[in-house]
This record gives structure tokens, C-alpha cells and sequence, in this order.
């Protein structure tokens, strides 16, 4: 990392980082995905000038699991639909597999998504500001919006946890280039070690 570097813990009592080959049923990755941490950090602090750029995420808590029943919609609603939609008429009961008292820290770096972009120095402070203000556009979620996060500055955080295990393909992030259905999701080969897991620049054959 260099010296634009951020990092920020992220506290929630739920999380559900869903696994992209469970169609019907949602099974969470046992940490957060890449993806997702860019989420929480668009939440706090987002701007058309540059991309957060995942570096490592840290686990701070054991990882614990549970499981839940949850009312879903079958479809989404179009926005040309002339009738009414009713929800109750369209859900379902599915089974999730969540993670409960997750705890993490996310270190990143703004990364330029402009040829002519301001500093990133000066969208590093912002965010920091920020983090230190509890300000965020909207309310940074872990996997579904239900699970609302908390989250604070890194500084005094307690040590990653002991847990060393390779985790095989986790999702990366989406490819939304071709700008229709469908995208394409991206992976690459997690490991944790000593409760900190490397996210990589690029996924796996070198797209993204």
C-alpha cells in the first residue's frame, strides 16, 4: 500500500456474503467478499473520480455461523409494469446461511478512474473525515440490506484472529463492461492467513 492507504472497521451483529454458485439457497462466504467492502466504502465515501481498490481485510472476530428461514420476492418489479404488483403474491420461504458478530478491518486505496483526476491524497482525508464523523451517503450493509453495519476508525482495533485456511474461488467482483444482461462474475484464489486475507489487483485471467 502506499501512502494514500485508508483503512476502516466495520462492526455488524449479521452478515451474508452470498456464494454466486448457490442459486436458491444463500450460503455466505465465511468473510467478506472484495465486492462487498467496496460497497461499505462507496457508502461512507464515493466519487466518479477514482475506484476503492480492496488491499486486505482483516478478521477481527471468530468466524460464526447460522441459519435462517426469510421471505424473498420471486422477481423484480419492471419499471414499464402497467398492473399492480402485490409482494405478498409473489415470495417465497428460503433457507440462508449467515455469519453473526462479524468484525472486520478494510485497508484500501483510491485508485483514479480519470485521466485528469483531482489528488487522491485529497479523497484519502475526505474519506478519513468522514469515517472519523460517522458521516455515509447511505447506511453501509454486510451482503443484504437488512444487515446495517456499523463502522469507525481503524485506529485501537484488536488483532486479526488466529486462522490460517485456504478458501478456494471467492467472488472478486461483477463484470458489468458488456452493459447488458448478462454479467459475469469474477473470482479469484482466497486464502487467510494469520486472520488477514490479500485481495489481489486483478481476478483471475487478468480482467477487471
Amino acid at each position: 500500500m502506499n501512502g494514500n492507504s485508508v483503512s476502516v472497521r466495520v462492526r455488524s451483529e449479521y452478515a451474508c456474503f452470498t456464494r454466486p454458485e448457490n442459486k436458491v439457497e444463500r450460503v455466505s462466504y465465511p468473510i467478506m467478499t472484495p465486492s462487498a467492502a467496496r460497497g461499505v466504502l462507496d457508502a461512507i465515501y464515493w466519487h466518479p473520480q477514482f475506484a476503492w481498490r480492496i488491499r486486505s481485510i482483516s478478521v477481527l472476530a471468530p468466524v460464526r455461523t447460522y441459519g435462517v428461514l426469510r421471505n424473498e420476492v420471486n422477481s423484480k418489479m419492471a419499471l414499464d409494469r402497467k398492473e399492480p404488483y402485490f409482494a405478498d403474491e409473489d415470495r417465497s420461504q428460503r433457507y440462508a446461511v449467515c455469519l453473526r458478530d462479524v468484525d472486520y478491518v478494510i485497508a484500501a486505496e483510491p485508485v483514479p478512474s480519470q485521466a485528469e483526476a483531482e489528488p487522491m491524497a485529497k479523497h484519502r482525508d475526505i474519506f478519513l473525515r468522514r469515517v472519523a464523523k460517522g458521516q455515509c451517503y447511505h447506511r453501509p450493509a454486510l451482503g443484504t440490506r437488512e444487515f446495517a453495519a456499523e463502522f469507525e476508525p481503524a485506529d485501537g482495533s484488536p488483532p486479526p484472529i488466529d486462522w490460517t485456511e485456504d478458501l478456494g474461488l471467492m467472488l472478486w467482483d461483477m463484470d458489468y463492461s458488456s452493459g447488458k444482461l448478462p454479467y459475469w462474475p469474477l473470482f479469484f484464489q482466497a486464502s487467510v492467513e494469520n486472520g488477514v486475507m490479500q485481495v489481489p489487483d486483478r481476478p483471475l485471467g487478468g480482467r477487471g
